[in-house]
């Protein structure tokens, strides 16, 4: 949006603020009904059954292979992002969305302190796809399921959002989803969503002359053609070089 969108955006009514607050009031109901509805379903979920899975599936780590059982770091509890690659392509021409979603998990110690492990379960090879997260600044635990997805997601894809529970040396997947339920990992989202225009994207329900300049397509993810937040670690001077040869580009 340049200068003159911003100046040309539609505008709320002004009211006077016990006006303003008499709606706000109004909407704080829907809001708190939202919110137990959102209780509601956290404590169905965890009334669901598990399925067990293979503890002895094999990831590549840091340190090379390592099993499923290992990736719990101890923890009875673990999260995993399955985030997509697309192999030999350069940083700009990564997931966009993946990128939205699992970039925004960044402070891990709250969910320690549950006895949960977050991880990321890339589907690209270890040593192509570290040098991406390494590029993003991210340093939540990295591993490649590249030989492991089959086993893992029994069909599902990438972008996929895997819960699991650990007891003794077995193990057990709770929960999973993906598309919009994905956005739980993203906050900016949820800002947005308070915001007067929200999300700006044309599938959003507002008012006529709001700015709604992206599609639910992946565009809304990226900016003058890379995902949005690579921009940043660019100006700071970060290399994207993933290793990859140039004809690739």
């Amino acid at each position: 949006m340049d200068g003159n969108d911003h100046a040309n955006a539609g505008l709320p009514v002004v009211v006077d603020r016990d006006s303003w607050q008499a709606q706000l009031d109004k909407l704080l109901i829907r809001e708190k009904a939202h919110t137990r509805a959102g209780d509601a379903i956290a404590a169905a979920r965890r009334r669901l059954p598990m399925v067990e899975v293979d503890p002895t599936t094999t990831l590549i780590g840091p340190h090379g292979p390592v099993t499923l059982l290992e990736v719990f770091e101890g923890r009875r509890q673990l999260i995993v992002y399955f985030h997509m690659w697309h192999p030999g392509q350069p940083a700009a021409n990564q997931c966009e969305g993946c990128t939205f979603f699992n970039g925004q998990v960044r402070e891990l110690s709250y969910l320690h302190s549950r006895n949960v492990t977050y991880a990321t379960f890339c589907e690209g090879p270890y040593e192509e796809s570290v040098r991406y997260r390494d590029f993003m600044g991210w340093d939540v635990p990295w591993y490649s399921a590249q030989d492991s997805a089959d086993a893992l997601l029994n069909g599902r894809g990438f972008g996929t959002l895997i819960c699991y529970l650990r007891h003794g040396d077995r193990v057990f997947e709770t929960y999973w989803n993906t598309g919009r339920s994905a956005e739980v990992m993203a906050p900016s989202y949820g800002l947005l969503d308070m915001t007067v225009y929200g999300r700006q994207e044309t599938w959003e329900d507002s008012p006529a002359g709001w700015p709604q300049h992206w599609e639910n397509n992946g565009g809304q993810f990226r900016t003058d053609g890379r995902p949005t937040a690579q921009w940043s670690r660019l100006a700071a001077g970060r290399s994207d070089d993933l290793g990859i040869s140039h004809h690739h580009r």
